[in-house]
């Protein structure tokens, strides 16, 4: 009765992890590529930074990701070129006394990007654009305030992006 009840459990352990797979679930026509590079992004707004805040979003949701590696341009099978294309604000909350003047706003950014091929020049492998939105408060300094809440909106983007080479989401 012992080794009945032992024979069952060990069976229920071994096709409980029947469907695992080990590695990451790419998309089929990104399979071959195990390495990346990131140049320095572009911009198409004028705002302080911003091409390196981009960049250093997209390599930390990158590398946080771990379905690619991050490499030189040389040495890697692809290359992701993003480009900011717009930082857009809109209001969500209005003072109570005076509608026109914001209390809180929305800023979203917009990020295309485009992996390149770099075993076949000319062949993009994956490109689209993804948004990111954060919000933030009115203050006697709304410069420091749009700063502050621009890392986080592009890492939202960035992160979107990331997770549609790495799952096809």
């Amino acid at each position: 009765m012992l080794r009945v009840v032992l024979l069952a459990l060990s069976l229920g352990f071994l096709t409980s992890c029947a469907g695992y797979q080990f590695g990451g679930n790419k998309p089929e026509h990104l399979r071959g590529t195990e390495s990346i590079s990131i140049p320095l992004a572009k911009s198409r707004v004028i705002f302080p930074r911003v091409e390196a805040l981009a960049t250093n979003s997209m390599v930390d949701a990158l590398v946080s990701d771990g379905t690619y590696r991050l490499t030189r341009s040389s040495a890697a099978d692809a290359t992701l070129l993003i480009t900011l294309e717009a930082i857009d604000y809109q209001q969500v909350r209005s003072s109570t006394v005076d509608v026109l003047r914001s209390e809180e706003l929305q800023l979203r950014v917009t990020v295309s990007y485009k992996l390149a091929d770099n075993n076949r020049p000319g062949i993009v492998l994956d490109a689209g654009r993804e948004r990111g939105d954060s919000r933030l408060f009115v203050d006697d300094n709304l410069q420091t305030a749009r700063m502050n809440a621009l890392p986080d909106a592009l890492q939202r983007a960035t992160q979107s992006i990331i997770a549609r080479l790495a799952d096809g989401i």
